[in-house]
C-alpha cells in the first residue's frame, strides 16, 4: 500500500506560480509511475503529467511549458511547479500512483491516490 498527501494548494492571480508536492509513505515511490490529474467542478478527472520510474515524462497540451513534474526518491516525495497559471487551471489536483504500465492517462490505470488539494486561478 502507498499513502499520498498532496500539499501546496491554494489561491493564486493569472500569471502567478504554485508548487504543489506530494508526500509518499509506505513504499518507495521509485517503482511506480507518478501522475498529477485534476478536476474541475462539473467535468471529469483528467491528466496534466506523469513521470515514469525511469525518469520519463509526458505533459497534457494544456499545460505543456507552464507545468513540470519532479521526484525525489531519496524524499519519497513528487512535486508539481506550476507558472503562467490561467483560471483554466483551476481544480482539485491530484497525486497518483501506477504500479503497472499502460495508458498513462487514463486514471484507472492509477492504483493509489492522495486526497487532493485546491488550486484556483483568479482573473
Amino acid at each position: 500500500q502507498v499513502q499520498l498527501v498532496e500539499a501546496g494548494g491554494g489561491l493564486v492571480q493569472a500569471g502567478g506560480s504554485l508548487r504543489l508536492s506530494c508526500a509518499a509513505s509506505g513504499r518507495p515511490i521509485s517503482r511506480y509511475t507518478m501522475g498529477w490529474f485534476r478536476q474541475a467542478p462539473g467535468k471529469e478527472r483528467e491528466f496534466v503529467t506523469t513521470m515514469g520510474s525511469g525518469g520519463s515524462t509526458r505533459y497534457a497540451d494544456s499545460v505543456k511549458g507552464r507545468f513540470s513534474i519532479s521526484r525525489d526518491n531519496a524524499k519519497n516525495t513528487v512535486d508539481l511547479q506550476m507558472n503562467s497559471l490561467k483560471p483554466e487551471d483551476t481544480a482539485v489536483y491530484y497525486c497518483a500512483a501506477a504500479t503497472y504500465g499502460g495508458d498513462y492517462r487514463q486514471p484507472a490505470l492509477y492504483d493509489y491516490w492522495g486526497q487532493g488539494t485546491q488550486v484556483t486561478v483568479s482573473s
